[in-house]
């Protein structure tokens, strides 16, 4: 089990989001929005025919920051420069083979090396997408699986579709994470749990739920509902301070 002092969590702002020469600035301003809709903020323009104005800001909506903070760069080495994972969008097939991953899996692994370095994803020209040369710039490549009757995706839904991939898999990191920590808890040993037992029967005796010359089966049925439970130490300090208070309840209407 991976101890939790040493357990990196995935920051989603050194997710890149590359835009290779972008010709029609609301496509930037679009991309920009599906971008912040899945907590994504880092955009990276490179040499842009047209840079973003009113346009793209309205279609940016609600994620002109993103916008305005996008970095503006000639070449795609340059925004790719401190990256240690870069996958590249690929529409159709290439001559070259290159390592191919499924929209599912870029964003898995995206989100995994994220802990150590900045990735990027990078999209190319509305009508042409990237170069073989720009991609050979990348260590994968990813192709989303559209309806191959009509696989038309502009700009912004192809960014849309795997800012979503690389979401759930942050998502689904950060549950792992909160399990692991759940999973880390100290249990107690079982002369606690005895004596926590113990501390149940006498206040529940004290309250007259059990009748010691019939105590019936109530004990057992709660020893299997909380072992079920499998209450840590916490909790079962916890139990013991509402036992507790319960018996003290008890002695009070008593008297």
């Amino acid at each position: 089990m991976t101890n939790e002092s040493t357990q990196k969590s995935p920051n989603l702002a050194n997710v890149k989001i590359v835009l290779v020469n972008t010709s029609d600035c609301r496509n930037i301003g679009s991309a920009a929005r599906a971008m912040k809709t899945m907590g994504l903020s880092e955009l990276v323009l490179v040499d842009p025919i047209e840079m973003p104005n009113g346009q793209a800001q309205a279609l940016a909506a609600g994620a002109t920051d993103v916008l305005a903070n996008a970095k503006v760069v000639n070449t795609l080495e340059e925004a790719i420069t401190d990256c240690g994972l870069v996958v590249g969008t690929s529409a159709r097939s290439r001559t070259l083979p290159w390592p191919m991953l499924e929209p599912r899996s870029c964003g898995e692994k995206l989100i995994e090396e994220v802990t150590d370095y900045p990735v990027a994803l990078v999209f190319g020209r509305e009508s042409s997408g990237l170069t073989n040369e720009e991609l050979q710039l990348c260590h994968f490549h990813v192709q989303i699986p559209a309806n191959p009757e009509y696989s038309s995706l502009n700009l912004a839904m192809a960014v849309q579709t795997l800012s979503y991939e690389v979401r759930m898999a942050y998502l689904a990191a950060q549950n792992s994470q909160f399990k692991a920590k759940e999973d880390e808890e100290e249990y107690p040993v079982v002369d606690e749990t005895e004596r926590m037992f113990q501390h149940f029967e006498d206040a529940l005796k004290a309250t007259g739920f059990i009748v010691p010359s019939h105590p019936g089966l109530v004990m057992t049925k709660l020893r299997r509902f909380i072992n079920r439970a499998r209450p840590d130490t916490k909790e079962v300090k916890m139990w013991r301070g509402i036992l507790s208070s319960v018996e003290k309840s008890a002695k009070r209407n008593a008297d």
